[in-house]
């Protein structure tokens, strides 16, 4: 079985489009979706506007909040921002959470980071232009002198990158963090009890006792609290970024 650099195992390839192979990613990213499609069918099912049900005031708090979020860091002006980047958001915070239940999150592959953050990317580009014209754009980087006008091309292409890979990375050396200290707890184990004599000590050696319980505290950080914080950030970032874009004077 293949493994591509990131680790996203290949399931199958497509030979009739030239061998594309379906990765980890692609499937995980795909059920992602689709928990994400059904979570809003369940939650916008006969909306009323009197005798409200539980599943509504939930729907409701999702959209108010999502709404907030934007309108704070972008202004009411944006408000049209806020169904992309709770989008955003729940694919990040669900693409993350898979870790939980042992499948490959699509957050530990460098190429989905990297495509959101070429979609934002794309998003800042159109608002800078829309709001100072082609021409405006272009002289924005020879502000404030023309002799920086690489710096400033590299500094405007390196915005992606570094959102794709401080997401990613952080996601990743959750991921190899957790696993040396399996190994770590393993061999702790082995060595805590290989030395009692006979078979005691063979069979107690090769059970990995440590390993109970403290893997579950750094789950609650490096799959919770850091997926969580990793998808607001990026979120964060999108919305400031995009509201900075409009700021821009040509």
């Amino acid at each position: 079985m293949n493994v591509d650099i990131t680790g996203a195992r290949i399931y199958f390839t497509i030979p009739v489009f030239g061998g594309i192979p379906i990765t980890a990613t692609v499937v995980n990213s795909l059920l992602v979706t689709l928990i994400i499609l059904g979570l809003c069918i369940i939650l916008t099912r006969g909306l009323k506007v009197r005798q409200v049900s539980k599943r509504q005031v939930v729907a409701e708090f999702l959209v108010e909040t999502a709404q907030n979020f934007v309108n704070g860091n972008m202004g009411e002006k944006f408000a049209y921002y806020s169904p992309f980047v709770a989008a955003l958001f729940a694919s990040s915070l669900l693409s993350s959470l898979l870790s939980l239940v042992g499948l490959f999150p699509p957050t530990s592959d460098l190429s989905t980071t990297m495509a959101w953050a070429v979609i934002v990317f794309v998003l800042i580009t159109y608002t800078k232009i829309r709001t100072g014209g082609v021409g405006g754009y272009l002289k924005g980087f020879t502000q404030p002198i023309a002799v920086l006008t690489p710096f400033n091309i590299l500094s405007e292409l390196a915005t992606p990158i570094s959102m794709a890979f401080r997401h990613f990375g952080n996601i990743v050396s959750g991921s190899v963090i957790t696993s040396l200290v399996y190994a770590a707890l393993a061999a702790a184990s082995h060595a805590l009890f290989a030395w009692l004599p006979g078979a005691a000590g063979e069979i107690l050696g090769a059970i990995p006792v440590l390993q109970v319980g403290v893997p579950a505290v750094l789950s609650v950080y490096f799959d919770l609290f850091s997926s969580f914080m990793q998808a607001f950030i990026f979120c964060m970032l999108t919305t400031l970024y995009i509201a900075s874009a409009a700021d821009t004077e040509g």
